[in-house]
């Protein structure tokens, strides 16, 4: 049983211990996989951490205002390894390498140009849980790049699900049934993705009342759910689920 066990993991992990030239994460769908469970770990565990180490009742304002917090290394971490991984992840045409970089390094900007600070002030006595704070004079420009390197992140993902991973050889009306469902997931999850970022281009614009924008963490939410879509199918297309059926 352990020895099946065993085997059963190593092919799941695309294990190869016949060559030490080899690379383990040299598989496609490795690369999906990991990227896919970071994604969708990233705001439940940010969640988790406000619920309970933080005593709050809710988020944050966003997600990338876990930076400025004792959380800071799982978002760093989490961020920097999705950037890593969609750089190095080739895809099977040219255009997945070239869209899968240009959101990779959109992810590293995201990562090392943060959002505004969180508290108002150094050791706000408001927000204890905030750790860090940033010269306000470099507040504009380092805010706005971070929300265009967050939009490119978002936007070529959604563009992947929507045009990329809904590919096939096989003419549509010979598809399989799997391959029909994979791609009704991966339209829902772009589809998803982009109207999460619209929602907060109309919460930044003021379109959405600040008020009720604020009050109901609009950004956070709408990160939650676009970061869960991509992971989501992201791991649909590392045959994580909804695999062809073996005859």
């Amino acid at each position: 049983m352990a020895a099946e066990n065993k085997k059963k993991a190593h092919t799941a992990l695309n294990l190869n211990y016949n060559s030490d030239n080899g690379v383990w994460l040299h598989q496609g769908k490795t690369l999906r996989k990991i990227v896919g469970t970071a994604g969708m770990l990233l705001p439940i565990l940010l969640l988790a951490i406000s619920l309970t180490f933080f005593e709050l009742p809710g988020p944050l304002e966003s997600i990338s205002h876990y930076y400025y917090t004792r959380a800071a290394t799982l978002f760093t971490v989490i961020v920097s390894l999705i950037g890593i991984f969609l750089i190095v992840y080739s895809g099977e045409e040219p255009v997945d390498f070239w869209v899968s970089n240009l959101a990779g390094m959109a992810a590293l900007c995201v990562a090392f140009f943060p959002t505004s600070n969180l508290a108002q002030s150094c050791c706000d006595a408001v927000m204890p849980y905030a750790v860090t704070y940033f010269d306000e004079s470099q507040e504009g420009w380092r805010s706005l790049f971070h929300y265009i390197a967050a939009a490119v992140f978002l936007s070529a993902l959604a563009f992947m699900s929507l045009f990329l991973f809904v590919k096939s050889d096989t003419p549509k009306g010979k598809r399989c049934r799997e391959k029909v469902l994979r791609n009704r997931v991966y339209r829902t999850c772009g589809i998803l993705m982009l109207l999460a970022l619209l929602v907060i281009v109309l919460g930044l614009f003021d379109i959405i009342p600040s008020e009720t924008y604020d009050r109901l963490k609009l950004t956070f939410w709408m990160e939650a759910l676009a970061v869960e879509a991509f992971g989501f199918s992201w791991l649909v297309k590392g045959e994580a689920l909804m695999q062809d059926k073996v005859n």
